[in-house]
């Protein structure tokens, strides 16, 4: 009798665990719902689309590089430059000489691009719209040259990477890796040696006079590469549906958990989680999220007066919408 009178006590104090956890519940779920839009101070204008009527966008490489075709997909209309590097890009942006500049951030295949990471996180500019490119990469030598006859391969590591088993094919190739798959192939026109090849796309192949020796060597024909739309002006649409932030958290056991914890209780879905040292702090980690969600969402902005009051550092790199 003894055990079923402890039994019966265990049950009632769950009964009223599950009892103050949905009163919690209902607080917090009130809570929310009084947040008035200018309770969020992140710093973010809403508007009501993105705005196009300008005169200069910049993206990394040369005529022919993957950010050259999606900036003209992007912005047909608009005059276009190159920079030699993404910090260049980003530079002119900051320095207002250009609107928008275009980059890659990660690939389906190759993960992301880690120094394009590194400067979301040291220059104050933000996302405004990312697009999905399908890569299919091409080895392109001179007219004259035959697949036999090449014994050098030039391209982005990135590119390298994504044809990885490609190459093991062709182990006696050696590797070398360039800035831009589009300044690879203009060094294998500028060079005219048979024996050497660029990894790059059809359109470097079209505008430097290259000879295809062989298509979608990527061979995951599902090889996508994600490219990022950066402005130095906040701002957000109500169309925006994913949200990007960096957190450094205390080096505190269970942290990690307790903040993953916070985005699932206020009914946010998690769709990446990207850790990358912090160099000034042995084996500790910031880390890359992205949520599902708006900034004039009641539950977003109490994810981030939370995450103010427990991490040590927060950045909003932006609210934006897919455009593929």
């Amino acid at each position: 009798m003894q055990k079923l009178e402890d039994i019966k006590e265990k049950l009632d104090e769950i009964d009223k665990d599950i009892i103050g956890l949905i009163d919690k519940k209902r607080e917090l779920s009130k809570l929310i719902s009084e947040i008035s839009y200018d309770d969020r101070p992140v710093g973010f204008s809403c508007k009501e689309y993105m705005d196009l009527d300008i005169k200069r966008v910049v993206y990394q490489g040369v005529e022919g590089a993957y950010s050259h075709i999606v900036t003209r997909k992007l912005f047909p209309d608009v005059e276009a430059e190159n920079v030699n590097t993404f910090e260049d890009a980003i530079n002119e942006v900051l320095k207002g000489k250009a609107k928008y500049c275009i980059i890659p951030i990660e690939n389906s295949s190759a993960g992301i691009v880690s120094d394009v990471y590194d400067l979301l996180l040291k220059k104050d500019v933000v996302i405004v719209a990312e697009y999905d490119l399908n890569i299919s990469h091409c080895l392109l030598g001179v007219r004259e040259a035959k697949l036999s006859d090449i014994k050098t391969i030039y391209s982005h590591p990135q590119a390298l990477m994504q044809c990885g088993a490609y190459l093991k094919e062709h182990s006696n190739w050696s590797q070398i890796s360039f800035l831009n798959t589009a300044v690879a192939a203009k060094k294998v026109r500028d060079d005219k040696d048979i024996s050497q090849a660029a990894i790059a796309s059809k359109l470097s192949a079209d505008l430097y006079g290259l000879e295809i020796l062989d298509r979608g060597i990527n061979r995951n024909t599902n090889n996508t590469t994600r490219f990022v739309v950066l402005s130095k002006e906040k701002i957000f649409s109500k169309a925006s549906d994913k949200l990007s932030l960096i957190l450094e958290l205390p080096h505190e056991k269970g942290m990690l958990y307790n903040i993953l914890g916070i985005f699932v209780l206020n009914g946010l879905n998690l769709v990446k989680v990207e850790s990358r040292p912090i160099p000034e702090k042995t084996f500790e980690y910031r880390f890359f999220i992205d949520i599902e969600g708006n900034l004039s969402s009641p539950n977003v902005s109490n994810v981030l007066e939370i995450l103010k009051k427990k991490i040590t550092f927060l950045k909003v790199l932006g609210n934006y919408c897919s455009t593929k």
